[in-house]
């Protein structure tokens, strides 16, 4: 999966606040999910679909309804990705924290 279409997704507000509202861990319908986000059930199908594109969440048929279940792996390789450019960013502040404290030599 590549981490770039992942955040493109995420890039969204409604979809992050659809990922956000799915985090909970509660499965949703398309409507329980939309709500109160201004888009028509329409609309948030065809937001659905580019989180289903990513993997991010997965959509499953129950009679009438739609449920909609977030997709934790696909949000663990975000994370992942996150924690690893904050590891580099940790290792080359301490070096330049340690170059800073060094006692410059006369």
């Amino acid at each position: 999966m590549n981490e770039a279409n992942i955040y493109k997704a995420l890039g969204d507000p409604i979809r992050l606040e659809m990922i956000k509202r799915l985090a909970h861990g509660n499965d949703y319908t398309i409507s329980a999910l939309s709500s109160d986000l201004g888009i028509t059930r329409q609309g948030a199908r065809k937001q659905l679909q580019v989180l289903v594109s990513v993997n991010l969440v997965r959509l499953k048929q129950q009679g009438r309804e739609t449920k909609v279940h977030l997709d934790v792996k696909t949000l663990n390789i975000a994370q992942q990705f996150i924690a690893k450019l904050e590891r580099q960013w940790e290792s080359r502040l301490l070096a330049l924290k340690d170059f800073a404290e060094k006692p410059q030599g006369h």
